[in-house]
């Protein structure tokens, strides 16, 4: 089967960063033999992460949180300074809700435990360009008590804001039902099959949600449907 990749294909541009050597090394492996990407640098550390990320400004760069000095999430800032348009997806063992909302609060696209199927991890990779968010299944369940400790704490912005305000009231019944889809970690396409609309249409309510919920991703929509619904 030929691996040559078209031009209205591009390949994935993709910076691995991981301590563990063999670990780091098998997932190069695994993408370097997938046409749809395209490993530009590796690292086993923040400051290598970083000095690689400014050279080949990567589309992804999969981050592991238990780096040694920096970690992870501390990394995050540096790295999308030195490449701002680069997704960063967190590759990692930990289970602790609080690296999971610290990394989401610091910019991570995605959170993604090292149990991950090899053509889960590609599906995710090409989703994470599209513009989806996504969270492993195994963390699902720790989603709201992450939204939690992404809350600011109810100080003056609290009191700045009308107690009776909710922005959940303004959605329309079809963007609830998206919501919905969300929360179970529906992709656009799989939401537009489910409810037989245009898979554009679906991305146009995906925005209109965010916007009227005031949030940047999906991870925090499935979060605040998680709350609703659960």
């Amino acid at each position: 089967m030929s691996t040559t990749t078209t031009a209205s294909a591009p390949t994935i541009r993709v910076l691995v960063v991981d301590d563990h050597t063999l670990f780091r090394r098998g997932v190069i492996a695994l993408l370097a033999g997938d046409p749809r990407f395209t490993v530009v640098a590796e690292a086993g550390d923040a400051g290598e992460a970083t000095r690689r990320a400014a050279e080949t400004q990567p589309d992804i760069i999969l981050l592991d949180i238990h780096l040694p000095g920096v970690n992870g999430v501390d990394a995050l800032a540096g790295l999308k300074e030195v490449a701002p348009q680069c997704r960063v997806l967190m590759l990692t063992v930990s289970e602790d809700e609080r690296d999971l909302a610290a990394a989401l609060r610091a910019g991570a696209r995605g959170y993604l435990l090292k149990t991950v199927d090899s053509e889960v991890l590609a599906s995710v990779i090409q989703r994470t360009m599209a513009g989806e968010s996504i969270v492993s299944p195994e963390m699902t369940s720790k989603l709201v008590s992450a939204f939690q400790s992404l809350t600011p704490e109810p100080a003056a912005e609290a009191a700045a804001a009308p107690v009776d305000a909710d922005p959940y009231l303004s959605l329309s019944p079809r963007e609830k039902e998206i919501l919905a889809h969300i929360a179970r970690g529906a992709s656009n396409k799989e939401i537009a099959r489910a409810l037989d609309i245009a898979e554009t249409t679906v991305k146009i309510h995906v925005q209109h949600i965010l916007r009227k919920l005031n949030l940047s991703s999906r991870v925090q929509a499935a979060v605040v449907a998680a709350g609703r619904l659960g």
